[in-house]
């Protein structure tokens, strides 16, 4: 039950983003389900390809193995409580839960952006220095790079949950979310919720910047790649390139339609839609970008699923 009283306090808040289903919530639940099921599986085998396979043992694969680790966790922090709102008739989670889901998917989202920028680097210097990239790009740096997007992503937003920790919440309890987000629940505070704005622009601040580095190593990666004088060289530039490229659009183009609309305010279904689009979608495409657009992944996948089939093998 909604609580309406502003002297009351909130112990729990109301996820009210999801539509009122009377039967038909299955229809929207397996598809979920599924598709959660799909991305830890997908997300697995492509991590366990690359640490199995030692050709694949480079910073470019490392990167991407440690990615499709942290998109597992990152969809775990929301999808399940989806889940189970879609089935449960009570939709609330408590105050904890929520700082806690906050905290982990957007520390989570946080060092996903920042090693999709150390991709990009990665490309750019394999791509426009490829004579000093091994002396660059040693495993050391690789792996200290690795390590920092990581602790960075979760160091960052701790003052700020804490902060949020501390605010009081009276009611109404209501997220109009299909997760705990920052915005709707600074917006419940029973306090000064003028920070509202700082933390849109420090949000937007830190994706823009992102987004930048990004741009100009692509577009100065393909100034480069058009130089090359052969074509078998520039086709295989470019689909080096083509997975990170796609994933990165991906992952930016759906935050920045959530993150960088500042007072903009969206229909309920329209911001529903934006939300799962960033939240389940591109986790989703991920694992299908990075095995079907690279011939080395589909050969490391192919070795690590006749692998499993020996093992699982009943002994003669």
């Amino acid at each position: 039950m909604v609580r309406n009283n502003r002297t009351s306090t909130v112990t729990e808040f109301l996820f009210s983003g999801f539509p009122q289903f009377e039967d038909g919530s299955l229809l929207f639940f397996i598809p979920l389900f599924i598709i959660y099921i799909f991305i830890v599986i997908g997300n697995l085998i492509v991590f366990f390809a690359v640490r199995m396979d030692t050709r694949l043992h480079n910073p470019m694969y490392n990167f991407i193995s440690i990615f499709s680790f942290l998109e597992i966790w990152y969809t775990t922090a929301t999808i399940p409580k989806m889940l189970s709102n879609l089935i449960c008739e009570k939709k609330t989670i408590s105050i904890t839960g929520c700082l806690l889901q906050m905290y982990f998917f957007h520390s989570l989202g946080n060092s996903e952006g920042l090693l999709l920028t150390t991709m990009a680097i990665d490309r750019y210097i394999a791509i426009c220095n490829p004579l000093r990239y091994p002396t660059i790009m040693t495993p050391q740096l690789c792996a200290q790079l690795s390590a920092g997007s990581c602790i960075f992503g979760f160091l960052v937003l701790l003052p700020e949950i804490v902060w949020i920790s501390t605010l009081p919440f009276c009611g109404p309890n209501q997220i109009h979310q299909i997760f705990c987000d920052f915005e709707p629940v600074l917006r419940l505070a029973c306090t000064d919720t003028s920070m509202i704005l700082l933390e849109d622009v420090i949000h937007a601040a830190a994706i823009i910047f992102s987004v930048l580095v990004i741009a100009v190593s692509y577009v100065r990666i393909i100034t480069v790649t058009l130089r090359i004088p052969s074509a078998e060289g520039r086709r295989k530039a470019f689909s080096t390139c083509a997975s990170h490229l796609g994933v990165f659009l991906m992952f930016y183009g759906s935050v920045s339609l959530m993150y960088l609309r500042f007072s903009t305010t969206f229909p309920p279904t329209l911001d529903t839609v934006i939300a799962l689009m960033f939240a389940v979608l591109a986790p989703f495409f991920n694992p299908i970008i990075y095995s079907l657009r690279n011939k080395d992944m589909k050969i490391a996948i192919k070795k690590l699923l006749r692998l499993q089939k020996v093992f699982n093998a009943p002994a003669s």
